[in-house]
């Protein structure tokens, strides 16, 4: 499978020629990644699951909450440091979990590690990463996240825990969201297949074959997580993993008051509302909907991060506005990474950490703790 077009230039040319030092608008990258992209790639990054409603409806959501700013505040010197399972942030920002990130580069998670650091920013790599977690953590200066599926097999999830430790690792993201993978019509028509020469490579082949191999019709994505994935899970399998490794549990994918509630009283460390950016449960309530019910469920007894449809600063103090710690954000450093590697990655960081730096001067909100309830309103 070809995964860029031909008549594009390479993401490294543009490097070297420093294009991927220019600001560019979100939509812009987005663009641009389309453009130099395949087909096939393009539809697995960008696509949904079933009428692909929710692609749509969390960025929708998001648009429909104004900001109420308060006047004559001392905004001279804002801040917009934070900290999250004791890391030390730039901004309430945090990059999500995504697989195969040398689908859109050569470098894969090695050069989105490196944005992450020149930016402040955490990065949670994803169990499908396609670089080693070592390689992916001799490269980062900031803060690691592994994420992970709960595989049938327990023995390679454990594996990768102890790894992630020995690479200091900071956390474990639980995605819960996914005990298979949901219909995604772009990839079932395209046949979609990770290509042989981009891998999982912190797993074993022989839990990945399923992966690689395409069939017309059919999303090799799909028939990999019913092979694979512990569709079995419940809340009093979390003790396992908790009982043998001392880092911090995440759990990524709730969105309701009463799985928060569950979450709390099982003793995670951090909640992310996420309806895993429209390709999972297809009419869900998007991410931002569910973000104050699972807030006021929390109390405050761990942080709550949103992750779905962040583009724009702005998100990011509506987000904490609704009881938020931080937001996650995903497709965007893609778009970035497709377009200039590191160079690219980094912008899209840097502009959103510029963007909402501005949106506090203007809320009168000059530190992350001053953003509340009363800070938004509902269109």
């Amino acid at each position: 499978m070809r995964l860029v077009r031909d008549t594009v230039g390479g993401a490294e040319a543009r490097e070297e020629h420093g294009v991927g030092a220019v600001a560019l608008a979100l939509h812009e990258y987005e663009a641009a990644a389309r453009e130099r992209l395949s087909g096939p790639v393009w539809d697995f990054l960008a696509g949904g699951s079933g009428t692909e409603s929710m692609v749509t409806a969390g960025r929708a959501a998001l648009d429909r909450i104004r900001l109420r700013p308060r006047c004559l505040v001392d905004v001279s010197d804002c801040d917009s440091r934070t900290s999250l399972l004791g890391a030390d942030l730039a901004a309430p920002l945090g990059i999500a979990p995504m697989a195969y990130h040398r689908l859109v580069h050569p470098e894969g998670e090695v050069a989105t590690a490196r944005a992450a650091g020149e930016t402040g920013t955490l990065l949670t790599v994803s169990m499908f990463a396609s670089r080693t977690l070592e390689d992916i953590a001799a490269a980062a200066t900031g803060p690691l996240w592994l994420q992970l599926y709960w595989l049938r097999r327990r023995e390679p999830m454990l594996a990768l825990v102890r790894r992630a430790e020995d690479a200091g690792y900071r956390a474990l993201v639980l995605t819960v969201d996914a005990p298979r993978v949901a219909h995604r019509p772009r990839d079932a028509r395209n046949g979609f297949a990770v290509p042989e020469d981009i891998r999982a490579v912190n797993l074993d082949p022989s839990l990945m074959s399923a992966s690689h191999t395409g069939a017309p019709g059919a999303s090799a994505i799909a028939r990999h997580s019913r092979e694979q994935f512990d569709a079995s899970l419940t809340w009093s399998d979390l003790a396992w993993l908790r009982e043998r490794t001392p880092l911090p549990l995440v759990l990524k994918g709730l969105l309701t008051a009463e799985d928060a509630e569950l979450a709390v009283k099982h003793g995670v460390d951090a909640i992310v509302v996420s309806n895993h950016g429209g390709r999972q449960l297809d009419f869900a309530q998007p991410a931002v909907e569910a973000l104050p019910e699972v807030a006021e469920a929390v109390s405050g007894r761990c942080p709550v991060i949103l992750d779905g449809s962040v583009r724009h600063g702005a998100d990011i103090a509506k987000a904490l506005c609704l009881g938020a710690h931080s937001v996650f954000v995903g497709r965007p450093v893609l778009w970035g990474l497709t377009h200039s590697g590191t160079a690219g990655a980094a912008a899209v960081l840097r502009t959103l950490t510029e963007e909402f730096d501005e949106v506090m001067a203007l809320m009168g909100a000059p530190r992350v703790h001053l953003f509340g309830p009363s800070g938004v309103t509902r269109r």
